[in-house]
This record gives C-alpha cells, sequence and structure tokens, in this order.
C-alpha cells in the first residue's frame, strides 16, 4: 500500500511560481510596484521590478553581507549577488529552497525556520521582504540584532494589520500580517531606530487586482462549463454538484464562490485594512 501523502503546498507553488513565470519571466512572489502603470496583468513583470527597484534603495550603496529571510524562489537573492552582495537566504520550504539552489547558486541556502535557523553572524543587513509577516513578533527583531553588525541594519518591506482589520468568520480578508499597533510597540521597547519609513499602500494594492482577475477568469469559465452541463447533461451537473458539497462544507463554498466569481478581494478593500510599509531599522 502505497501512504505517501501529497505535498500540496509544493504543488501549489510549484504551479503558482510556473504562471508567475510565464506571466513575467521570474519567479517572483511579492507584490508589485504601480505607481504609474497601467494596472492590468502585462504589465505585473514591470510592476514587480518597480517594486524591487524601490526595496534596493533602502540598502547601503556599497557591496555587503545581506541575510535574505524568507527568500522566496531566490530571485530576489539573484539579483543581490549580480550587484555584488553575498547573500545567505533562510526559508523553511524544502520546494522553495530547491529553487533558490537554482536560481541563486552561489548564496547559502539554510532550509529551516528563521527561529531554528542555525545562521552566523555578522550580518551588514537582514532583509525581510514580504516575509516579516510569518515570523513571530517577538522573535524577529531580536534574533536580527544578535546576527547585525555594529552598524548593520534592519529592512522591513511586508504587509501590517489595520486597526480596522476583522477577519469575517466565513469570507476570507484580503491582507494580513502583524497588528500594526503591536508592532508599533515593540519597537518601542526594541533597541531601534527608525531610519526609513515609507507608506506605500496605495502603490502595491492594485497587486491584488490582478490577482483576483486571474481568479475570476478561471471562475467565468466554471460557471460557462456549469451552464452548458445544465442544458446537456442535467443528471451530469447533478452528481458533480453532490460530489462537490460532500468535500466542502458552506464556509468552504462560500469562500470558493468569492475567489472565482467575486470581487471582494480588492485594492479599495487592502488599502482599508492594511498598512505596507517599507522601512530601516537600525540599531542604537
Amino acid at each position: 500500500m502505497n501512504n505517501k501523502v501529497i505535498d500540496t503546498r509544493s504543488v501549489g507553488l510549484d504551479v503558482s511560481l510556473g504562471l508567475v513565470k510565464w506571466l513575467t519571466g521570474f519567479e517572483n512572489l511579492h507584490y508589485g510596484f504601480w505607481d504609474g502603470l497601467d494596472v492590468c496583468a502585462g504589465n505585473s513583470g514591470p510592476a514587480q521590478i518597480a517594486y524591487t527597484d524601490r526595496l534596493f534603495k533602502l540598502l547601503p550603496d556599497k557591496p555587503c553581507r545581506i541575510l535574505d529571510i524568507g527568500g522566496g524562489a531566490g530571485e530576489t537573492a539573484r539579483k543581490l549577488i549580480a550587484l555584488g552582495h553575498q547573500v545567505e537566504i533562510v526559508i523553511p520550504s524544502a520546494f522553495l529552497a530547491g529553487r533558490c539552489r537554482e536560481n541563486a547558486p552561489e548564496a547559502i541556502i539554510h532550509e529551516a525556520t528563521f527561529e531554528e535557523a542555525d545562521v552566523q553572524g555578522v550580518f551588514d543587513v537582514c532583509l525581510f521582504s514580504e516575509s516579516y509577516q510569518y515570523i513571530p513578533l517577538d522573535w524577529g527583531l531580536s534574533k536580527c540584532l544578535t546576527l547585525l553588525a555594529a552598524h548593520g541594519c534592519i529592512v522591513i518591506s511586508d504587509c501590517f494589520r489595520c486597526e480596522s482589520y476583522a477577519p469575517d468568520n466565513v469570507l476570507s480578508t484580503v491582507g494580513g500580517g502583524h497588528p500594526i499597533l503591536q508592532f508599533r510597540d515593540l519597537l518601542k521597547s526594541t533597541p531601534v531606530s527608525i531610519t526609513h519609513e515609507e507608506d506605500v499602500t496605495t502603490q502595491v494594492a492594485p497587486s491584488v487586482e490582478i490577482e483576483q482577475g486571474l481568479f475570476n477568469v478561471v471562475g467565468y469559465a466554471g460557471q460557462r462549463i456549469d451552464g452548458a452541463l445544465e442544458y446537456k447533461r442535467p443528471c451530469l451537473r447533478r452528481v458533480i454538484h453532490w460530489v462537490l458539497r460532500r468535500f466542502m462544507n458552506d464556509r468552504k463554498w462560500a469562500r470558493l464562490d468569492q475567489r472565482f466569481n467575486q470581487q471582494t478581494r480588492n485594492a479599495e478593500v487592502f488599502a482599508a485594512k492594511n498598512t505596507y510599509l517599507m522601512m530601516v531599522l537600525e540599531r542604537v
């Protein structure tokens, strides 16, 4: 008997990366920066390049040693290495660690969570590019401070939950991250100073609509197929619906409908519920 469990996360990441690479030419897993760009799928690549350019402006202007925490598929590390930086990546996913080794072979890869990674300092920069939200709030900054050089810095580019962020009991709420007020309180009690802070919420929010548009295309195709079955194969349609409902409760069904057939996950809702910050912290 084959008792192997399908790694659905790896499958999902593989499919997502394949789609992103087909659309943009790169395996980037981050938001785009849409300032001055028309919001359409064709501009996803330029928007992600603009995001990376904006992020790199926060880094020192000379080659340095960078710890890329949660380095995705290694695209950011590859670009950093091309600029002359030395890069180590911390990534807990075995699948993404494999992509990092492929995309950034010169980087040192730590396949572990940041909390468990055996990383040896000293680094000039600890970089969180949309990964800070996945690190326990009481771990991220404190561990970085044990790894930083005397004049090193922590760069955070990520989403935070506004006070108005309230998860729905049924439908999903776009965005996420640590509560912004808790993060602000943490900064007050941590020996760091904010040397740069920029709110780019409105500039990154359109990325949500690009993703939603893709799901809507799939949803529209599903509706057309469902309509054709209702007209020509009603018995088969009833069987398919019965099977789907056997595996989905009302909450999952509502979320599936939201994801594929609605536009509730949009830029306006994202901006109302979240704050996206690009910031630099230096030890004091």
